[in-house]
């Protein structure tokens, strides 16, 4: 099969998504579950400063902080699927943003277990409010499979922005950091 023939098939492929620019696509909840992470920028952020608080560092928890931000994200979902609404949910999200801001501002390495355990916590409040936020008529596994697809990307792209970056543009991950734990401030306050 020719190359040509392939970007055609592909295109061919493709080609009814074009359709979901129209309401009403998504009610199985798999696009708005991918959605909620992309469209909120306390999720936003905090998620993407998971993917370049990771590729900061080394060993294990390149790898660890991601998953465990995903896995304690969807348990949390599960969590605020049956109800379950933590206290002062809006505000621990908000120092999530914060704090995973200045991890990456100030490129700390902790020790694994303190930075598993704070992304754990942080991925706790994003998962509940996700859960919270299921969609009526809405599949809650295609809602879980859309919001956990999203997180996960949303983790690689910071993770790849670090890892392709030459070291010497380090400085602007740092200031992309500070303006991440600017944002929670602004979120805490607002």
């Amino acid at each position: 099969m020719t190359l040509k023939r392939i970007l055609g098939a592909l295109a061919l492929l493709l080609t009814p998504a074009i359709a979901f620019a129209h309401p009403g696509h998504g009610d199985n909840g798999l696009i708005a579950g991918i959605s909620h992470p992309i469209g909120g920028i306390d999720h936003l952020l905090a998620m993407v400063a998971v993917g370049l608080w990771a590729a900061q560092q080394k060993g294990a928890a390149r790898w660890a902080l991601p998953c465990t931000f995903v896995g304690t994200m969807l348990v949390g979902g599960l969590l605020g699927f049956e109800g379950l609404n933590l206290p002062a949910l809006e505000s621990g999200i908000a120092a999530s943003v914060l704090a995973l801001g200045l991890a990456v501002a100030l490129a700390v390495r902790p020790p694994l277990s303190v930075a598993v355990a704070a992304t754990g916590l942080f991925a706790l409040f994003h998962g509940v409010a996700h859960g919270l936020e299921l969609p009526a008529m809405s599949s809650p596994w295609a809602y879980a499979a859309g919001f956990v697809a999203a997180t996960a990307a949303l983790h690689g792209l910071g993770y790849a922005v670090v890892r392709v970056l030459p070291q010497a543009a380090a400085p602007l991950i740092r200031v992309a950091g500070a303006a991440s734990a600017a944002t929670g401030v602004w979120l805490l306050a607002g």
